[in-house]
């Protein structure tokens, strides 16, 4: 399994955690790395991402300012650090990996259904 997350858990809302996307197979260099969530009842939807190449970042609107995703290539490994955590938070998250063909890539412009591998999921649930 290329991916793998861990992390997840109960919090309490303004509580913080850090999601972990292991790629031990991986070189996170030659790929974006994507986290995505899906609640009940909703479609999936990106939360953000990171390139391999130049280190961009981009951020959804529901998350900008509260989130930081950081990647350790060494550890082969992507963090998702998320702060001030909300109800709307609560979601099964999934860590995604692209492969790069493209340097010039827009990052942004990548589907969900491009993206090369999928880990199984890490639930995260925000209640008091």
């Amino acid at each position: 399994v290329p991916l793998v997350e861990s992390g997840g858990g109960l919090v309490q809302p303004g509580g913080s955690l850090r999601l972990s996307c292991e790629a031990s197979k991986l070189n996170l260099e030659h790929y974006v790395i994507g986290w995505f969530r899906q609640a009940p009842g909703k479609e999936r939807e990106r939360v953000a991402c990171i390139s391999g190449i130049d280190n961009k970042t981009l951020y959804e609107e529901s998350v900008k300012g509260r989130c930081a995703i950081t990647r350790d290539n060494a550890k082969r490994t992507v963090y998702l650090e998320m702060n001030n955590l909300n109800a709307e938070d609560t979601a099964i998250y999934y860590c995604a990996a692209d492969l790069i063909y493209n340097p010039y890539i827009d990052i942004a412009a990548i589907r969900p259904s491009e993206y090369d591998y999928w880990g199984q999921g890490t639930q995260v649930t925000v209640s008091s």
